[in-house]
């Protein structure tokens, strides 16, 4: 299977996940492709589509949000996932955090079928009014390999076993 792992970053921490689930991917036997959500062109060539948005502010990353509408019409043939970034501590690792507003009307117009959030990361000297003083108490690295790894293996061996037709030999 050919996953295309689109995403929206502002300060790299977003960009971070998307590997791991590129990773993640590999290693159970896909074919994946990361790539900035604003440099996507096209949809036609993969068979699966997992975007990954930054939060802030309960706010998707724009590129992620423009992604998903630019390419609403190809998206809703494919199987999808939204995937958020942000929560500054182990909140994601510990339980199910929902979809912002934002995020579940966009999952609604694809037909995601599903959507997850993993921890963020926020670095010590981040730059910017907010950043710079929300990380003075709340910098570190939340994202969770084993949560990502966990994610992709239950829900890309349902998709693997539901692109697999049999043959008729």
């Amino acid at each position: 299977m050919r996953v295309l792992i689109a995403f929206g970053s502002k300060r790299g921490g977003t960009a971070g996940l998307a590997v791991m689930i590129d990773d993640a991917l590999t290693d159970a036997g896909h074919q994946a492709q990361v790539c900035p959500a604003g440099e996507v062109n096209d949809v036609a060539d993969v068979d699966a589509v997992i975007v990954v948005g930054a939060l802030y502010a309960n706010r998707w990353h724009r590129d992620a949000r423009r992604l998903v509408r630019r390419h609403r019409a190809a998206l809703r043939r494919l199987p999808v996932w939204l995937v958020s970034s942000g929560p500054l501590d182990d909140s994601a690792a510990h339980n199910d955090i929902p979809p912002t507003k934002q995020v579940q009307e966009m999952a609604r117009a694809v037909g995601a079928r599903g959507h997850v959030t993993f921890g963020g990361r926020l670095a010590p000297d981040a730059k910017g009014l907010l950043a710079g003083v929300v990380a003075k108490n709340n910098a570190g690295d939340w994202r969770d390999r084993d949560h990502v790894r966990r994610w992709v293996h239950r829900h890309f061996a349902e998709v693997h076993s539901a692109n697999t037709e049999p043959t008729g030999e």
